[in-house]
């Protein structure tokens, strides 16, 4: 299955909230949305901290998909 993907590599940690946000109010009908964060813990609490703030639910992977977050609803 292939997903809606946002990949943040590249993105600095002053614009997670902005970047993730926009994304996910432009993209809410095509859910479930897959946000690839990388190795940084940092950038996974900073998308994690975003996606609660809007009340999205989600999954933030582990094992082979760390450094990923499912992103369920917005």
């Amino acid at each position: 299955m292939k997903f809606n993907t946002l990949d943040l590599h590249g993105c600095r940690h002053g614009d997670v909230k902005i970047e993730v946000t926009n994304y996910l109010y432009l993209n809410q009908n095509d859910c479930p949305i897959l946000i690839i964060c990388g190795n940084s813990q940092k950038m996974i609490s900073l998308v994690e901290e975003t996606l609660m703030d809007i009340g999205s639910t989600f999954e933030v992977g582990s094992g082979n998909n760390y450094g990923t977050i499912m992103v369920r609803s917005v």
